[in-house]
């Protein structure tokens, strides 16, 4: 009986576009997703300090909020970016101890 439905499932598969299972991400992928959106948070915030900067009147503090969260952002990559080569899960290229 399993014979029968084997390929009846496996043209289902072909039209489903399902060739695999899906493998879940690892954690140095996701660790290294997580740094891309952080670096993405430091730009955004640095363009939204721009805009802040030219659009606002005289006495408003969002450009300085917004330079305040693009520094923790800042701060919060490179530590994270320290702690993933300490722990292995990022490798340095070009740096080399002679």
């Amino acid at each position: 009986m399993a014979a029968e439905n084997e390929p009846d499932t496996i043209s289902r598969n072909a039209i489903l576009g399902v060739s695999a299972p899906v493998q879940p991400m690892s954690f140095a992928s996701i660790y290294k997703v997580v740094l891309v959106i952080v670096f993405l948070a430091v730009i955004f915030e640095l363009g939204q300090a721009l805009y802040f900067m030219m659009k606002d009147h005289e006495g408003s503090d969002r450009t300085v909020w917004a330079l305040t969260r693009r520094v923790a952002f800042a701060l919060l990559l490179i530590v994270l970016i320290v702690i993933g080569i300490a722990t292995g899960l990022l490798h340095p290229h070009g740096v080399y101890v002679r």
